[in-house]
């Protein structure tokens, strides 16, 4: 980010904080999808957390952790919404584009996102939030930990449940259904 451009916003210059938002949305609209899982709800996520942002601008102490500062409002604000809305759920997300390898290539990818999609609805918000800061933002543990305001040991062990998680919803997924014999009538 524009150190000049953030501290310009954090002077109240609207065009400033503008342009930084228009800058940062399609990432955090794609950073709140992965953790909310619908699109709406990720929109509002979004929305909040710049509302956030602007409200709590003067706040922010180093201009050049901008982007850290808005990531770990967003979070917050994936965590409100989903909060708000939990009896609500409907998760959607495509996680591979419609235009991509060949037909082979692109019905093994669509099973294996698949496989990916069902075991990420089952984990909680905050299990998603550790993974997707971690392997899709490709945040140090460090900077995944700060970005939720949690300790470092905190962090790995919430990635290591997270992961255990997961593992264990495509395990479960991948066992063949229990066969039950019929009795004769």
């Amino acid at each position: 980010m524009d150190r000049e451009l953030v501290e310009r916003a954090r002077a109240g210059d609207r065009d400033a904080y503008s342009k930084l938002a228009t800058a940062s949305i399609g990432r955090l609209n794609a950073i709140a999808r992965l953790i909310v899982r619908d699109d709406g709800r990720a929109e509002d996520a979004v929305q909040d957390a710049l509302v956030d942002a602007w409200l709590d601008l003067r706040g922010l102490r180093d201009p050049d952790r901008f982007d850290a500062w808005l990531n770990r409002l967003l979070v917050r604000a994936c965590h409100n919404v989903t909060r708000r809305d939990w009896r609500r759920r409907r998760s959607e997300v495509q996680l591979l584009p419609n235009d991509g390898p060949s037909v082979p290539d692109r019905q093994y990818a669509h099973a294996l996102s698949d496989e990916i999609e069902r075991g990420l609805r089952r984990l909680t918000i905050e299990q998603r939030s550790v993974l997707v800061l971690t392997y899709y933002l490709d945040l140090s543990l460090a900077e995944a930990a700060t970005t939720l305001g949690i300790p470092l040991g905190t962090m790995k062990s919430r990635l290591n449940r997270a992961l255990g998680a997961l593992r264990a919803s495509l395990e479960a997924d991948a066992r063949p259904p229990a066969i039950t014999a019929e009795r004769p009538a």
